[in-house]
C-alpha cells in the first residue's frame, strides 16, 4: 500500500502524518487525530453525518481522501467552540429549540449551518434557504423543525430583524 506524507491544519493546529492512499478524511480525523466528533454514517456521502469544513466549504469527509487534504485547512465540530467555554450560538440554539435528539447527525448539521452563516454574512436568510442547506443532512430523530427554528433564531430573517 502506498503512503503519502501530508501536512494538514485541523482546527487551527498543524499536523504532519504518513497516511495510506486509501484512508479517507473521516477515518484520519477519528483514528489518527482522535477527533471522534465527526461521525461516519452511510459512507456514501448521503447522510451528512461526516460533514466538516475544508477551506471553509462543507465536505463529506467519508468521500475525501486524507491525502487530498494535504496543505488544506479542516474544521471539525471540536473546533467550533472551546471545550471549556460556551457553546457556539448555533449549538446553543439547537439545544434551546430541541433541534437535536440522539446527536448522531448534530456535528454535520452544525458544520452545515456554520458554513451557511459565514456565506450569508449579515444578510437575512429565509426558512426555505435553511431547509435547502439542511437537505443534505439526514436526521431520523428530530423531524427537522427544531433545527430550522434554531437556525432561524441565529441566522434567519427573524434573528436579523431582532438585532436591528
Amino acid at each position: 500500500m502506498s503512503e503519502h506524507r501530508i501536512a494538514v491544519t485541523v482546527n487551527g493546529e498543524r499536523f504532519e502524518r504518513e497516511v495510506e492512499s486509501r484512508v479517507n478524511l473521516a477515518d484520519f480525523l477519528r483514528h489518527e487525530l482522535g477527533l471522534k466528533g465527526t461521525h461516519v454514517g452511510c459512507e456514501h456521502g448521503v447522510c451528512g453525518a461526516c460533514t466538516v469544513l475544508v477551506d471553509g466549504a462543507s465536505t463529506r469527509s467519508c468521500l475525501m481522501l486524507a491525502a487530498q487534504a494535504d496543505g488544506r485547512s479542516v474544521e471539525t465540530i471540536e473546533g467550533v467552540a472551546p471545550a471549556d467555554g460556551p457553546l457556539h450560538p448555533i449549538q446553543a440554539a439547537l439545544h434551546a429549540h430541541h433541534g437535536l435528539q440522539c446527536g448522531y447527525c448534530t456535528p454535520g448539521v452544525v458544520m452545515t449551518l456554520l458554513e451557511l452563516q459565514r456565506e450569508q454574512g449579515s444578510a437575512p436568510i429565509t426558512e426555505a434557504a435553511i431547509r435547502e442547506a439542511l437537505s443534505g443532512n439526514l436526521c431520523r430523530c428530530t423531524g427537522y423543525q427544531g433545527m430550522v427554528d434554531a437556525a432561524l433564531s441565529v441566522i434567519g430573517t427573524d434573528a436579523k430583524t431582532e438585532r436591528t
